[in-house]
């Protein structure tokens, strides 16, 4: 458990830790606003591909092997910084970082499956609220590190504690033969169903606003006058929050086997933080944060629990997660460049923000499509798989 916590502090810092400070990044880099979202894009449009490439990752590496490597490239990324800091050296780094981030994210839920069995549920929970800890402690002190110490220091601090990660994980005692996840006894390729291409759209958007929030609510806040300081701990408070609503909805999802009552619920406090920041930002900057720490916390796992509600077997559930993530992922990766080149075009973010709402407030009907009598396995309404 604490290898696994080592390990999820790490998968999102190398993001979280630039937005405080794009604004020293752009100009000693010498990067556009859009080349700036590539920091973003360039990672998360990895970890979509490593969740397509999960299984085949499993078998070709191990986990062992295979994170251990994932978490000594991020640590490898994340020093590299320290030195090479311009911008083809930025652009490699956060490509390197997210092909090490791609390859934990997609080795480690099937070995906590496979070593934690029917307990694994607890263990991911405490994964998912390392990555989220692991983005806020980044957001909270990467404006502070770069005043005290410099750029390449901010740049480069969080290599030690992926290192350290790096160590705890290869001391672990495996077993002689690690668990598989088990082979799916439905052929049928899911790209032939209409419902998991919905899925994956809905997961996209919603991933989407998260990345664009972290890669841009600092930056924006600062373009407004605020400090380095203060936007890092707005972004700090948005992480913090979505730590609350994901253990909230571990803790009572039970109670809804209607996901769509809390969905829409969560959808409708994503869709108001974006316009409090699109429409007053400086008056309702914390209101805003803890609407989207809220609802942007509660997505994700809720995004994952609809997923999983469409299918029986559990290796075909496996296949959808990843199919789901893969192109979520994929899709949610455009939203930081794209609001990079809004903000080159316009001087602004405002438009980024209402175009995201938009976008989040039309999920809305999405979601309501996801009743409890929603299946996948033969395209037809049945009974709920829970």
């Amino acid at each position: 458990m604490i290898a696994i916590l080592c390990l999820a502090l790490n998968l999102r810092p190398v993001m979280a830790g630039l937005g405080p400070i794009l604004d020293i990044i752009e100009k000693s880099a010498g990067l556009s606003s859009a080349q700036a979202g590539l920091l973003t894009t360039l990672p998360v449009f990895l970890m979509g591909v490593g969740a397509f490439a999960g299984r085949r990752l499993t078998r070709l590496l191990g986990a062992k092997t295979g994170v251990a490597i994932g978490i000594a490239v991020i640590s490898l990324a994340c020093a590299s910084r320290s030195e090479w800091n311009d911008a083809a050296g930025m652009l490699s780094t956060a490509a390197a970082a997210g092909l090490g981030v791609a390859i934990v994210q997609a080795l480690l839920p099937g070995f906590v499956k496979g070593r934690f069995g029917q307990g694994a549920g607890r263990i991911m929970g405490l994964y998912t609220t390392g990555i989220m800890s692991g983005a806020a402690l980044a957001a909270a002190t990467a404006a502070g590190l770069e005043r005290d110490f410099g750029l390449p220091a901010a740049l480069g601090v969080w290599s030690v504690p992926a290192f350290i990660a790096t160590l705890v994980w290869l001391l672990l005692p495996f077993p002689a033969r690690e668990a598989g996840g088990g082979v799916s006894q439905t052929t049928e390729p899911l790209w032939r169903h209409g419902r998991a291409w919905t899925l994956m759209l809905f997961f996209g958007v919603g991933t989407g606003a998260f990345t664009l929030v972290l890669a841009w609510l600092p930056p924006y806040y600062t373009s407004l006058g605020q400090s380095r300081a203060y936007s890092g701990y707005l972004l700090a408070g948005v992480t913090l929050a979505e730590v609350a609503a994901s253990l909230a909805v571990s803790a009572f999802i039970a109670r809804f086997p209607d996901r769509r009552g809390p969905l829409f619920v969560v959808l409708t406090s994503i869709t108001a933080g974006l316009i409090c920041v699109a429409v007053a930002p400086l008056s309702l900057a914390w209101p805003a944060a803890m609407l989207l720490g809220l609802g942007l916390g509660a997505l994700f796992p809720l995004s994952l629990i609809v997923t999983l509600d469409h299918v029986d077997d559990p290796a075909r559930a496996g296949e959808l997660a990843a199919f789901v993530q893969g192109g979520g992922y994929i899709i949610a990766s455009l939203t930081p460049f794209a609001a990079g080149a809004i903000r080159d075009r316009f001087a602004d973010l405002a438009g980024a923000w209402e175009a995201m709402a938009v976008g989040v407030f039309l999920t809305i009907a999405i979601a309501m499509r996801f009743s409890p009598q929603s299946r996948l396995s033969d395209g037809r309404r049945g009974p709920t798989a829970r």
